[in-house]
């Protein structure tokens, strides 16, 4: 049934693929555990992402990356079997926005990709960056590298460009799903986040304009 498949989807352990945990016990996870129960709280969205009192914004915001990385490849492990190589030969937002995928590795020169081979490609690049102690170090007294602001806008700005595939494409899939109060939650979530510490320029959030107005506001 339809209930029970989304249980299934949106369970926490049925997840896409291994997920960057945090360690009980760690500050950070004690930042999680505060970020988390305020999110339950009920209370507005554009207040839970506010940087509490006395916190670190580089925590701050690894927290949520690592956060929103599996919230938004669970919310495309829901979709994956609508987006298809034939469905979604490229991976664009409808027909004025198209997206290359470029790691500097395999993908030298921007190329494109269907867009299931390039979120696949995305998640692995993130995971890959999230599990990567020199960037995200998970030890006290570890600092953050000079870059990680930098590195963490690169991710959420190419986490947005699931939002914009989901959305445009796949619209019709989420509501008949009933995953749309989800995501939609979701999505205001992440908007406010990266509106709140200004973690992505205006121009890359041009695809989903409209619908950002229709709900975050």
């Amino acid at each position: 049934s339809m209930a029970l498949c989304l249980g299934q989807v949106f369970s926490k352990d049925k997840t896409f693929r291994p997920r960057k945990r945090f360690e009980p016990g760690t500050q950070r996870f004690e930042l999680y555990k505060k970020a988390q129960a305020s999110l339950k709280s009920g209370l507005d969205l554009r207040k839970v992402v506010q940087l509490p009192e006395g916190e670190n914004i580089s925590d701050w915001i690894a927290v949520h990356v690592v956060d929103f990385f599996n919230r938004i490849n669970l919310i495309y492990g829901t979709m994956s079997e609508f987006c298809t190589e034939r469905t979604c030969p490229v991976m664009s937002g409808g027909l004025r926005y198209e997206y290359r995928w470029q790691d500097g590795d395999e993908y030298k020169k921007p190329t494109k990709l269907s867009a299931l081979k390039y979120m696949n490609l995305l998640m692995d690049w993130i995971e890959s960056l999230i599990n990567n102690e020199d960037i995200f170090p998970t030890r006290v007294g570890v600092p953050f590298p000079k870059n990680f602001q930098q590195v963490c806008k690169k991710i959420l700005s190419r986490l947005f460009r699931v939002f914009v595939h989901v959305y445009i494409h796949h619209f019709d899939s989420i509501c008949s799903m009933g995953a749309e109060a989800h995501i939609n939650t979701c999505y205001k979530h992440y908007y406010y986040f990266i509106s709140e510490f200004n973690l992505i320029d205006d121009s890359e959030l041009e695809p989903l304009k409209e619908m950002t107005q229709k709900i975050c506001n």
